[in-house]
């Protein structure tokens, strides 16, 4: 499968989980700690699993919004997205991840609502990226 890429960004971390990752334009400049349920000191800086939780739910977002561009519903302005990442040792050996999405999408009937996320999931990258490697359980709230 191709892609027409439109928008590319890099990123340079060092120290591991316990080090410091920024993006190379500086727009994004983050101190990293390692959870205590991970085996860190848990501490005041990120971890990557919180990144990737805040990237997916506003990428969940973007993608109802492109729906409602395409003749889906009006997404409501107080529409939000938990995206709960998960993870652990897999039975497999290394580790995994797990997702949980929840939606909230006010003003909308719960079938209309679940359509509108339903396709969104079609289209989100991150929900591609995912797709049939992650665990990914969609739910409007």
């Amino acid at each position: 499968m191709s892609v027409n890429v439109r928008y590319r960004t890099s990123a340079r971390a060092t120290g591991g989980r316990d080090g410091h990752s920024a993006t190379l334009d500086g727009a994004l400049d983050v101190k990293l700690s390692k959870p205590k349920e991970l085996g860190g000191g848990g501490g005041s800086g990120v971890n990557p699993e919180q990144l990737f939780a805040a990237g997916y739910a506003a990428c969940f977002i973007g993608a109802m919004q492109f729906v409602a561009s395409q003749g889906g519903p009006k997404v409501p302005a107080d529409t939000a997205v938990t995206a709960t990442v998960g993870i652990g040792p897999r039975s497999e050996g290394g580790f995994g991840l797990e997702i949980a999405l929840e939606v909230f999408v006010p003003g909308l009937d719960r079938a209309e609502a679940e359509a509108l996320v339903a396709k969104a999931h079609e289209v989100c990258p991150y929900s591609n990226a995912t797709r049939n490697n992650i665990d990914v359980e969609v739910s409007v709230v």
